[in-house]
């Protein structure tokens, strides 16, 4: 519709006033809700209308919450105090309106209120117990019980509406103790009350009839149309009882439907209108003359209201005129009518312009535009309450702006209100603008700009760019009216360049900056403070104010130390910053120093001096200096504790003085030396260290010469007075003998009269005034050697010949020779002539006890006098007693020819070979640990590695062999160092000291030289915040005497874990242990966090907040300041709460106003940094909008950090308090969180820990008060820049190549730590100036004011270009030289870090050529040797120092490889602990100083057989209770080839008395599976399996016992036999089926005679009761017994009982009678001379042949013998059987085709039998049937089934079983008739035919003719096994069932049918 004015003027439309529209109502609440306590509700208002809507919820008609954006309201956990009546208001600019409301009620129960617990009635009265009152809702279902017992309603009993229990008529038996049980249908709770006792009184009175009496009376009742039901209820007493009637009247006429429950209730269905009136209950005594009673009430039917006319939604009337709402409501009763204005009610009583029609609508006179708003119509009566609504707009007022907006300036960051506040009729619409552009509108709203309910502007956060002039327009339908202002917005003032801590120098400068950055336009001023006072700059020319706000300080000292301040004050903002001053100095000089002797320790003297001041620099040792007898001062201690007051100084030396002093030092320098202590001397002590290089010589043979030097004068202890000596006899137990000297000068003595050639212990001391020192080491000497005393003894003497005398002689005693034996002298001379003697010397002989010696060259036939002489060095002994032997004559002697001794044999040599080892001991080569003995047993060993020593550390290792005689000499001693390695321990002592806030001294001691593990390079502290999850950090300390560290940067007032470790070249060692705990100074704090206003109204706010996430102290207040966020605010509220305080209410503020809250806490060190926020008090609050699409420049772009921009969205009314920034990992990276606590005011943020050279996507959202917003639009995907790798390479090898290069091989970083683009590999090499231990080198320094060289040469570089590098020569090294050589990587940014260092000797090259001629050779099951020639000798390249072998099985190298490494250079190997038959690939490479060469080709060995493993394991199916299947898996490792297996089985407990062991041999390698069928049933049996190739292997166990197992089915029925020709049919009826049901049947079936139950047909269906069969499969003329078994999952049942014997015996046809084949004769003969006559008569000169016709009769065929009769029984497979004759013991071939095959099972050839308890019955059984080894025959099974195999029908009968029933004599006897000579058949085996066709079943048979098959189905359970090559004379060889079997037929065997 146009809209118009009053003077006809047409304003044009207006689009922003159309798009106003008041709210309304989608959809209304239900009117009732019910839930359950604890439950969450969730209480919507679905409104619309023009924006912004607010909404205000009540409760119970109180308000509930303020209005704002929220349109839910939800309680998170119901209780019953929620329950009640809900509704909302919504409004907007238009107006408000006011929810239907919803009756909200909480499912709950309470407890059962406390009441009478006794109650008494007379007697034939009526009892009534009010159930106890509990509160619940809804009501509960309420059961009564007396005495434990439900109480139903009956004639005599009835439970009111109420729950009130009704005892009519009460009697004696009604006593008792009654109570309920009430449940609470909702929400399942249930309680029970107390009880409550009745007693019934006057019981023994007459039993007088009593009159009717209404107990229960109807009761007025409402209900609502539409109700289901409603039910009145009337409970009347009377004696007797049994003639008390109750009749129903409605308006006085009778009822009678509805009555139930002995007439006590009217149920009325569905009530409506016409239900309503009068009802009365009369109670009537029947055949009495007693009057009537009767009560009644009235039933009321209500009918909610509904509207029958409604107001249009949008009604318009012009000023002073007057309108008539409609609003009309019908419903019973007559609903009473209520309007409302904007949710206020209209009182039309109090307001003369409203009246209230009488129809119910509202007219109103005299319209002002005040008028105009919603205005609600409410319908309500008993039955409930409906509304509708309206909005008036009351027309011709034209806007007017009332209070326009006001030219402002703010503050970049804070908020501004624009006031624009209208009137005008109807109400105008607000739209602002800046320029042509629309910020905010009823139906506009840019982010930061919001358009509150008095029309006024918000503008939160500003921003520069706001600035400019704003314009308010205000339009309704009458025209139009506008305002404008200006906004300045002012940069916020901040310092950017704080203040630092500093520590600076005492008399050095210190500046303090506060740089700041302003609006140009706004002046700024600096005020410093120092620990809270101002600092004054005027007249202090040391203090100096800058321009820039920097305070300089000079000439600092100790009155500047202290927290300073800047604040910087200006009408942009204020800010503050501190920071701390700390002045130091050189420490003082240790006061009053005083050194006493030790009281407790000898040789240590106690130093003790007073703390001094520390210079404001924490001490970081002192040095302790000492002059001793008066020398110059030297440094003792130089690095003593600084928490230290005393010190012990130890090691002095006795009987000298010391004078001692010390200083202190921190980290500005060393203070002055304290006063020297007075002089101390130490005592004398006896001397402790002994004299030196004592000797001693032997000078004659009874004196020793010792000659020693005096102690070292340090170990004198004082004034030497002389020696001591003591000697005795070595290893004797003898005391000693002393010699004192008393000069000590005198340094030898000469020892005498001592005992010749005897050998004494001698020591030396040298002794004080104090007393005897230490004696020297124990050195031995002998006395010179004497001559014997003795002669040699038992001397004999004989001529040997004529010129030659023998002598014999005994040693002399050993204790008389007095030396050492040099021989022996042989003398002989003439009697006449003594002088002239002849002397023969004889070397001695220490191994025989009798020597010999010859004189020859003598005289013929002459005497002489013979003697022997021993003699020693010095001279000969005595001779032993002259003997005349006179020499042979010439000629009588015989020729001696020495002949030179056989060598003995190697093994009486060396002893057993298996007895020669070595022996190997190693010690340190400091003499620390004991000596460790490794023995090592195989002769052929030469290598031995020694594991678990000490790092770095050299050891002494020597080598022994020994053999059963014993062990041989030890080699000479080999000193070899074990390689550096990490530090195992931290350093001790660790100490940690807090300096500053920020910084820390940690001070540490040196680490256990054992731990050490090479040479300490430097330390690094390691420190974390305790309880932390970060990554710890390093500290270093470079160089090995660092023994202190100040760690900087830490945070304040945190508790750190601090441990320090070393490390050495190689790495990190392991750090100090346990950590120790250090916090750092407190300081001010940081400012609090997590500043949030959960409420926030038009005049006031509560705000809570978080600690500071930096306390930095303990927090000790907080204060609050809060003011105006305007330029003209200067009034502030401060207000101070205690620590613990975490809100604060601010009350009195102003209504759409921005204020600026402060908030800051305080430690011991004053006031902390403040957090800023901003609130607007307004009740339109809502989520922010997500910020701007976040945009980075590239020039922002960093390796591991990017600097994200974004534009805040608007903040909904409720300033942002942080934004978080998530970041996605492109291309399919999850979204992660990167930091939630980005600021406020933040409008960009560097996002670091990103990864080098990776693209990434960003967003960000913000969060007020109120909630999150959304996340802004992603960014634009962007690549940061390359990094510096980060990883180095993987060196993987150094090789030598050449005498002068390496071959290096590595594996680059993974990708993800290159940070880049590789762009190539860097090494560096270096000459290592040391080789081995590493010891001092001299290196001069030629700059005198150099502090630092370089010990080590530098490196040289190689650049290689090439990212896909693997491996390079580096060449033009030095020969004969090691080289340590790192390697990193580069790409554009940088360099990465370098490797591990590797070294490498250069000088000699890997072989080029592996060994030659590598043989193989076997040696056992599990040795191969190995043999070979070095490599050629040019292709050695150096010596070759061993071999290594590499070997692996030739199936699986990558499992199996190992290898041998020999470290000398032998041409052979033995190869041990091998896989038996096992073949092996062997290559050998040799290696020299350089490397390993290249390996030779493979070359193969197979060890030899050995016995096998067990075999896998063992399985049982188709267990009966008689037989079972057995199979088994072959050996893991066969170890050879294998012959086959040994089956052992035997009951686990004797059966009947006897327990049998049997024994089965199974030939060749298959089948794995045996049918076991002469068990007994339900006995346990153990089956042992073992495998053989040339030996058994070990056996497998597993234990089984027969069935039926449990849950296994009964027997069926007794089966009963019916025969039909020849066919045969078995019935049974079913049985138990057992747990489970039946799945199939078995029969079973054995001769009748004698034989063992086997399987006939299998899988015969489980609903059947009978199953006929072809008597083909039988053996004729064979009496059989059969059984049925019922199978179910739980395996084989019951068998049935056996069924009577039945004959298979067939009547002959009458064509086989002689007979019938007699005229088949004649009528042949009479035919054939009928045709010859005929051909006869026609044709004489013709001659006819005659033609041979045979007919092909399949009858008579199947008559013949060995022919083929074929049967077709309907759904059985045909058999073809073979006409044999029979033997003497008949059977059945259970073979029939209709089950499937059975798995293979072992021909009877392959098999040995054996019982082990055949000796039990040797009364029983013949000696020569003790044992039965089967003898096979050419056979092969075509199913592996239970069938047994043929033999030759010409050979004579062998008896065709083989007994595993033993107790059975009878069947011993009859092996005796088993026949030799039958041939082994092979392993049995099936072929299965092509195209479908049945299987073939070859036979071998080498004599028999006969030739027939068996047909089969093909279903198979068991997979086959392959069939075996059929020989052309064979294809179609018959297959024989065991029935079949001719007189050579064989025995039975376990898994095979047989039937005698």
């Amino acid at each position: 519709m146009p809209w118009g004015g009053v003077s006809g003027f047409i304003l044009p439309p207006l689009p922003l006033f159309l798009d106003d529209v008041s709210p309304y109502f989608k959809t209304e609440p239900v009117r009732s809700q019910v839930h359950l306590e604890g439950n969450r509700l969730v209480l919507t208002c679905m409104a619309e209308g023009s924006w912004p809507l607010e909404f205000k919820w009540l409760h119970n008609n109180k308000e509930l919450t303020k209005f704002s954006l929220e349109y839910r309201y939800m309680i998170t956990s119901l209780d019953r105090t929620h329950a009640g009546v809900y509704r909302c208001i919504v409004r907007n600019r238009m107006g408000a309106l006011l929810q239907r409301q919803t009756e909200v009620q909480v499912a709950y129960m309470g407890s059962f209120e406390e009441s009478e617990t006794h109650q008494s009635v007379s007697h034939g009265e009526a009892a009534v117990i009010h159930a106890p009152r509990i509160a619940s809702f809804p009501q509960p279902q309420v059961t009564w019980f007396r005495d434990g017992r439900k109480i139903p309603p009956s004639s005599r009993i009835a439970i009111t509406l109420e729950n009130t229990l009704v005892i009519l008529s009460t009697v004696a038996p009604d006593a008792g103790r009654y109570y309920v049980q009430a449940v609470n249908d909702k929400n399942g709770d249930n309680k029970t009350s107390q009880p409550i006792t009745l007693t019934v009184e006057n019981v023994g009175g007459p039993a007088d009839p009593i009159a009717p009496t209404i107990i229960i009376p109807p009761r007025n009742t409402s209900v609502v149309a539409g109700t289901s039901e409603v039910t009145m209820e009337c409970v009347a007493n009377a004696r007797p009882l049994m003639k008390l009637h109750i009749v129903w009247k409605k308006d006085g006429a009778p009822l009678s439907s509805g009555l139930s429950d002995y007439n006590r209730r009217l149920t009325i269905l569905n009530p409506t209108l016409g239900d309503s009136g009068y009802y009365e209950c009369e109670a009537v005594l029947r055949s009495s003359s007693v009057p009537a009673v009767a009560e009644g009430a009235f039933l009321a039917v209500l009918e909610p209201p509904q509207f029958v006319q409604e107001p249009e939604r949008h009604v318009t009337a012009e000023m002073e005129k007057v309108v008539t709402i409609p609003c009309q409501a019908k419903g019973v009763p007559p609903p009473a009518m209520a309007w409302y204005k904007d949710t206020a009610l209209v009182h039309v009583e109090k307001l003369s312009r409203f009246r209230l029609l009488g129809d119910g609508s509202l007219q109103i006179s005299g319209l002002v535009p005040d008028d105009t708003g919603m205005f609600q119509c409410f319908a309500r009566n008993a039955a409930g309450e409906v509304q509708t609504s309206t909005y008036l707009a009351v027309t011709s007022i034209a806007p007017n702006i009332t209070k326009g907006p006001l030219d402002s300036t703010v503050i970049d960051g804070m908020s501004v209100v624009l006031s624009c506040e209208t009137s005008g009729a109807p109400r105008p619409a607000i739209t602002w603008q800046k320029g042509e552009r629309i910020l905010a509108s009823g139906s506009v709203q840019l982010p930061r700009f919001t358009l509150l309910e008095s029309g006024s502007l918000l503008v939160s956060p500003t921003h520069i760019a706001d600035a400019g002039s704003y314009t308010c327009l205000a339009t309704n339908s009458r025209g139009v009216d506008e305002a404008s202002a200006d906004l300045v917005v002012w940069a916020r003032t901040r310092i950017t360049s704080p203040p630092q801590d500093q520590s600076v120098i005492k008399g050095t400068k210190a500046s303090m900056s506060c740089g700041v950055a302003h609006d140009p336009s706004v002046a700024v001023r600096y005020i410093w403070e120092k620990d809270g006072a101002p600092v004054s700059v005027d007249g202090i020319p040391r203090l100096r104010l800058d321009e820039e706000g920097t305070l300089h300080i000079s000439q600092t000292w100790s009155g500047d130390i202290g927290t300073y301040t800047c604040r910087v004050l200006s009408a942009g903002g204020n800010d503050s910053r501190s920071a701390h001053l700390r002045v130091r100095q050189l420490p003082h000089a240790p006061e009053n120093p005083v050194a006493t002797l030790s009281p407790l320790e000898k040789r240590a003297i106690n130093l003790t001096w007073a703390k001094p001041f520390d210079g404001n620099s924490p001490l970081l040792h002192y040095i302790l200096e000492v002059s001793e007898n008066n020398a110059p001062w030297t440094t003792l201690m130089a690095s003593v504790d600084p928490e230290a007051t005393s010190v012990v100084v130890r090691g002095l030396v006795p009987a000298r003085s010391y004078q001692f002093r010390l200083c202190a030092a921190n980290d500005v320098g060393k203070g002055q030396f304290s006063q020297d202590t007075e002089r101390v001397s130490l005592p004398e002590e006896p001397p402790t260290a002994p004299p030196q290089n004592v000797i001693a010589s032997g000078r004659t043979n009874q004196s020793i010469m010792i000659q020693w030097q005096p102690p070292p004068e340090s170990h004198q202890n004082g004034l030497l007075k002389g020696y001591l000596i003591r000697f005795c006899l070595a290893g004797l137990p003898v005391g000693y003998q002393f010699k004192n000297i008393t000069n000590a000068e005198v340094n030898n003595l000469l020892l005498e009269d001592l005992i010749i050639w005897t050998n004494y212990e001698i020591e030396v001391a040298a002794y004080n005034s104090a007393g005897l020192g230490v004696y020297s080491a124990r050195v031995t000497e002998w006395t010179l050697q004497g001559v014997p005393t003795v002669p040699p003894g038992n001397v004999q003497a004989e001529a040997t010949n004529a010129t030659t005398i023998r002598f014999t002689w005994n040693p002399p005693s050993p204790q008389f020779i007095n030396g050492i034996n040099q021989g022996y002298k042989l003398i002989a001379w003439e009697p006449e002539q003594a002088e002239e003697v002849t002397v023969v010397t004889v070397r001695p002989n220490f191994q025989d006890s009798i020597h010999v010696g010859y004189i020859g060259g003598l005289k013929k036939f002459t005497e002489y006098f013979t003697s022997v002489l021993c003699f020693t060095t010095p001279g000969d002994g005595p001779r032993s007693p002259p003997q005349l032997v006179r020499t042979h004559e010439d000629g009588t002697g015989r020729p001696c020819i020495p002949l030179p001794p056989l060598p003995l044999p190697e093994l009486e040599y060396n002893g057993n070979p298996e007895s020669v080892g070595y022996r190997l001991r190693y010690t340190r080569a400091d003499g620390r640990g004991r000596t460790v003995a490794h023995v090592i047993h195989d002769r052929v060993e030469r290598e031995y590695t020694i594991e678990d020593l000490e790092e770095w550390t050299e050891y002494r290792v020597q080598v022994q062999a020994f053999n059963a005689i014993g062990a041989g000499p030890w080699s000479h001693v080999v000193l070899g160092r074990t390689r550096e390695s990490v530090p195992s321990s931290g350093p001790t002592n660790v100490s940690a000291l807090a300096t500053t806030s920020s910084s820390m001294l940690v001070r540490w001691n040196e680490i256990p030289e054992a731990d050490r593990n090479g040479l300490i390079l430097g330390y690094k502290v390691v420190y974390k915040e305790k309880d932390s999850d970060a990554r710890a950090q390093f500290w270093p300390a470079e160089g090995n005497a660092s023994r202190s560290a100040q760690l900087a940067g830490l945070a304040k007032y945190v508790l750190y874990e601090i441990r320090v470790l070393a490390f050495t070249w190689i790495g990190d060692g392991a750090p100090s242990s346990p950590p120790i705990l250090e916090r750092t100074l407190d300081d001010v704090p940081g400012p609090p966090v997590g500043i949030l206003f959960p409420e926030v109204r038009t005049t006031s706010v509560r705000l809570i907040w978080q600690p500071p996430a930096a306390p930095n102290g303990i927090i000790l207040a907080y204060q609050i300041t809060h003011r105006l966020n305007t330029t003209s605010a200067n009034a502030a509220t401060v207000e101070v709460l205690n620590p613990s305080a975490r809100q604060y209410t601010a009350a009195g503020l102003q209504p759409e106003s921005t204020y600026l809250f402060r908030i800051t806490a305080q430690t011991r060190k004053g006031w902390g940094e403040a957090a800023e926020a901003l609130v607007v008090t307004t009740e339109k609050r809502d989520r922010p909008q997500p910020p701007s699409k976040p945009v980075v420049q590239q020039e922002d772009v960093k390796a591991c950090s990017v600097l994200l921009c974004w534009e805040p969205g608007s903040d909904g009314l409720s300033p942002v308090r942080y934004y978080t920034v998530q970041t996605r990992e492109l291309p399919a990276g999850e979204w992660t969180l990167h930091s939630a606590s980005v600021s406020h005011n933040a409008t960009s943020f560097v996002v670091d820990r990103l990864k080098p050279f990776t693209s990434y996507k960003f967003r960000v959202k913000a969060t007020n008060d109120i909630g999150d917003s959304e996340y802004s639009q992603e960014s634009e995907s962007l690549t940061t820049l390359q990094a510096a790798p980060e990883e180095a390479p993987t060196i993987l090898s150094v090789t030598p190549h050449t005498t002068t290069s390496v071959l290096i091989r590595w594996q680059p970083p993974s990708e993800d730590k290159i940070n880049g683009i590789l762009l190539g590999f860097r090494i560096r090499y270096r000459e290592l100036v040391y080789d081995g231990l590493r010891g001092f080198t001299t290196r001069s320094v030629s700059s005198p004011g150099a502090k630092w060289t370089e010990l080590t040469p530098g490196y040289a570089v190689r650049n290689l270009t090439g990212a896909g590098l693997t491996h390079h020569q580096l060449d033009n090294l030095s020969k004969h030289r090691r080289y340590e050589i790192r390697m990193s990587v580069y790409n554009a940014a940088g360099e990465g870090p370098s490797s591990p260092p590797q070294e490498v000797f250069v000088g000699e090259a890997v072989p080029t050529a592996p060994p030659q001629n590598v043989a193989v050779q076997t040696a056992t099951a599990t040795q191969l040797d190995v043999t070979w020639e070095p490599p050629p000798l040019e292709a050695q390249n150096g010596d070759i120092q061993g071999y290594k072998i590499y070997f692996w099985e030739a199936q699986r190298q990558n499992g199996t490889e190992r290898v041998k490494t020999l470290f000398l250079p032998e041409n052979g190997a033995k190869l041990k602990n091998l896989t038996g038959y096992t073949s092996y690939l062997i290559t050998v490479s040799a290696f020299n100083a350089a490397g390993d060469g290249p390996r030779s080709a493979p070359v193969r060995g197979r060890t030899q057989q050995a016995a096998p493993s067990a075999p896998s394991t063992i399985r049982f199916s188709e267990l009966t209770t008689t037989s079972v299947n057995v199979s088994w898996e072959p050996p893991l490792l066969p170890n050879g080839i294998l012959e086959g297996y040994r089956l052992v089985y035997e009951p686990c407990t004797p059966v009947d008395g006897v327990s049998k062991i049997v024994t089965v041999d199974v030939k060749g390698n298959s089948p794995l599976w045996m049918k076991v069928k002469d068990l007994a049933e339900g006995v346990t049996y153990r089956f042992r399996i073992r495998a053989k190739t040339f030996a058994y292997g070990p056996e497998i166990e597993a234990n089984i016992t027969t069935g039926p197992g449990e849950g296994a089915p009964g027997p069926p029925g007794e089966p009963f036999i019916s025969r039909y020709g020849s066919a045969i049919t078995i019935h049974w009826a079913n049985g138990d089926p057992g747990k489970g049901p039946i799945t199939r049947y078995v029969i079973e079936a054995r001769p009748s005679d004698e034989g063992l139950w086997d399987i006939l047909i299998k899988d015969i269906p489980r609903e059947v009761t009978s199953y006929t069969f072809s008597m083909d499969i039988l053996k004729q003329g064979v009496s059989y017994d059969f059984r049925v078994i019922a199978v179910n999952d739980y395996g084989y049942g019951t068998p049935s009982a056996p069924s009577p014997s039945v004959s298979a015996q067939k009547a002959n046809p009458f064509y086989e009678e002689w007979w019938f084949l007699v005229v088949i004769a004649l009528v042949g003969l009479i035919f054939i001379l009928l045709l010859v006559f005929v051909l006869i008569i026609r044709g004489q000169s013709k001659k006819y042949a005659k033609k041979s016709d045979s007919g092909n009769n399949s009858k008579a065929n199947a008559l013949s013998h060995g022919e083929m009769v074929s049967l077709d029984e309907g759904s059985f497979p045909a058999l073809e059987l073979n006409n044999r004759r029979l033997s003497v013991k008949n059977s059945f071939c259970r073979k029939n085709g209709i089950y499937t095959r059975s798995p293979p099972r072992p021909s009877p050839g392959s098999l040995h039998y054996s019982d082990e308890d055949v000796t039990k019955y040797n009364d029983l059984i013949p000696a020569e049937s003790s044992s039965l080894t089967e003898k096979p025959s050419e056979i092969s099974d075509s199913q592996g089934s239970d069938s047994e195999y043929e033999v030759d029908q010409n050979q004579q009968k062998a008896h065709s079983f083989v007994n595993h029933y033993i107790s059975d004599p009878t069947y011993y006897n009859s092996w005796r008739r088993q026949q030799k000579g039958i041939s082994r058949a092979q392993a049995y085996s099936y072929t299965e035919s092509d195209s479908g066709d049945p299987d073939h079943c070859p036979l071998s048979n080498s004599t028999s003719t006969q030739q027939g098959s068996l047909f089969r189905p093909k279903v198979s359970r068991t997979p086959p096994p392959q069939p075996p090559i059929t020989p052309p004379s064979q294809q179609s060889t018959l297959y024989r069932p065991p029935s079949s079997l001719a007189p050579g037929s064989r025995a039975p065997i376990a898994g095979f049918s047989s039937f005698v």
